[in-house]
């Protein structure tokens, strides 16, 4: 229950933040939200012995992030699922302190951003340059580092009885 509590909440703050925070080419925010992305990172400890319920819910998440904020219908639920096989990856291989989760929500946002422009490229749907691409990985960083360390904070405090397991 509090995974899909993070997950709501941060779907719902990417839709407030992007409507708030400028957001427009070449006015891009150092605050460009990618929440949902950090929340999915977040939530995987909760998965670790039913994995493919992580995977179904966060395929389920893309889906809803791209009715209600993109027009690439399953574009977010397969970038999503790609992203949980790296944050599989991440969990499994090594420990999360707090200092190595931000460079792990670096690694997680520069491979979403990465993935996201080249498709984009390929299929020629909007045109991006490698400036553009580079200019939302960095102006991304600072607020979703935050919230990442925010919800890791959190999911500390909380206790055992509610969470059933452990960040570490």
């Amino acid at each position: 229950m509090i995974s899909i509590s993070i997950v709501i909440i941060s779907l719902i703050l990417d839709g407030i933040l992007t409507n708030f925070l400028p957001y427009l080419n070449n006015n891009l925010s150092f605050f460009t939200p990618l929440l949902t992305l950090v929340s999915i990172f977040m939530i995987y400890p909760f998965f670790k012995k039913k994995e493919i319920k992580y995977f179904i819910l966060i395929f389920i998440i893309g889906i809803i992030y791209d009715l209600f904020y993109t027009n690439l219908l399953f574009f977010n639920a397969v970038m999503f699922v790609i992203i949980g096989l790296v944050i599989r990856y991440i969990y499994k291989s090594y420990e999360i302190t707090p200092i190595r989760l931000i460079l792990y929500i670096i690694l997680l946002i520069i491979s979403y951003e990465l993935l996201t422009g080249i498709i984009l490229l390929v299929f020629n749907i909007v045109p991006i340059t490698i400036y553009k691409l580079l200019y939302k990985i960095t102006h991304s960083l600072i607020l979703n580092i935050i919230y990442g360390e925010l919800i890791y904070y959190i999911l500390k405090i909380i206790p055992k009885k509610y969470k059933r397991i452990s960040i570490n």
